[in-house]
C-alpha cells in the first residue's frame, strides 16, 4: 500500500529576540526566560522544504524601524491581525501624502520622515494590509499576527537613532512613496487577499474543514483533525483537515 505523503502537523515556534521586543508573550507563551522576545515565527522544520509563506507573532514595547520590503514572487507582502494593543496604539502605513524621492531621502537622514508617515491608530481585530513597496512601522504595545511572503529581506529607513544600518538607496529603490488606506475594512470573514496569500478569520462553534493552508489559533479549545489545539499554536495542513470546537483561528493559504 502506498503511504500518503499528505499530513496535518504542527509547527513548532522559533522565538526571535528583537530590541523592541517584550518580556512577557502571556497567554500565547509562557514568559521567555531571558531577554526580549519580539517575534515568535512558525517555519518549516527541515531546511529542505520550501513554505511559501511564514506565520508569526509580533510582541512590541517599542517602535520597530522605519522600514520597507521589496516586491514581485521573492519579496514580501504581509498583513496584520492585532490581537492586543495598548490605548494609543499605532501602526504606520504608507504616507501622509505623495513625497519626490529626494525628499524622502532627507527626511529618513533628519529624522523627519517619522512625522510625515500616516500613523493610524489600531485595536483589536483590525487588519492592516501591508504590500511590498509600503513604507511602514509597527508602534510600541502591540500584539499582533502576520501572515507574510516567507522572505525576509528588510530596509531600514530610519530607526530612531539605534546603532543599526540602515539601507536608503536599496529601500528608495523600492518604496512607494504614496499614501495607503490604513487600517483594512473587513467585510465576513475575509481579511487579506493578495497575489501570494488569501487569510481568513472563522469564530467556531462546532466542525469545519480546512483547506490546505496555515491553521492559527488565536483563542478557545478544540482539535485538528482530533489532534488537541491550543492558542499559540500554528498547524500546517497539506490536505483539508477537519477543525472541530470552540475556537478562534486565522486560516491562510496560497491563492489557487
Amino acid at each position: 500500500m502506498a503511504v500518503k505523503s499528505f499530513v496535518t502537523r504542527q509547527l513548532l515556534p522559533t522565538f526571535v529576540e528583537r530590541i523592541w521586543g517584550s518580556l512577557t508573550l502571556e497567554p500565547l507563551f509562557p514568559t521567555p526566560a531571558s531577554g526580549r522576545i519580539g517575534e515568535v515565527w512558525f517555519p518549516e522544520p527541515s531546511p529542505d522544504v520550501f513554505a511559501p509563506l511564514l506565520v508569526k507573532f509580533i510582541f512590541t514595547t517599542e517602535k520597530l524601524s522605519v522600514q520597507v520590503h521589496p516586491g514581485g514572487p521573492s519579496g514580501k507582502t504581509e498583513m496584520w491581525y492585532i490581537l492586543k494593543a495598548e490605548p494609543g496604539a499605532t501602526v504606520a502605513v504608507g504616507l501622509k501624502e505623495p513625497l519626490d524621492a529626494a525628499t524622502f531621502r532627507a527626511a529618513c537622514l533628519s529624522g523627519e520622515v517619522e512625522q510625515l508617515l500616516s500613523w493610524v491608530p489600531v485595536v483589536p481585530g483590525d487588519t492592516v494590509f501591508v504590500p511590498a513597496g509600503t513604507v511602514h512601522a509597527i508602534g510600541a504595545g502591540i500584539t499582533l499576527c502576520e501572515v507574510q511572503q516567507n522572505n525576509d529581506v528588510t530596509y531600514r529607513l530610519y530607526d530612531y537613532g539605534r546603532p543599526r544600518e540602515l539601507h536608503l538607496d536599496a529601500g528608495l529603490a523600492v518604496s512607494d512613496l504614496t499614501t495607503h488606506p490604513g487600517v483594512e475594512t473587513v467585510v465576513g470573514e475575509r481579511l487579506a487577499t493578495s497575489a501570494y496569500f488569501e487569510v481568513d478569520r472563522w469564530p467556531l462553534t462546532g466542525s469545519r474543514v480546512a483547506s490546505a493552508g496555515w491553521l492559527v489559533v488565536l483563542d478557545g479549545t478544540g482539535t485538528v483533525d482530533g489532534h488537541p489545539v491550543r492558542p499559540g499554536e500554528v498547524w500546517k495542513l497539506d490536505q483539508p483537515a477537519t477543525v472541530e470546537g470552540t475556537l478562534e483561528v486565522i486560516h491562510a493559504r496560497v491563492p489557487v
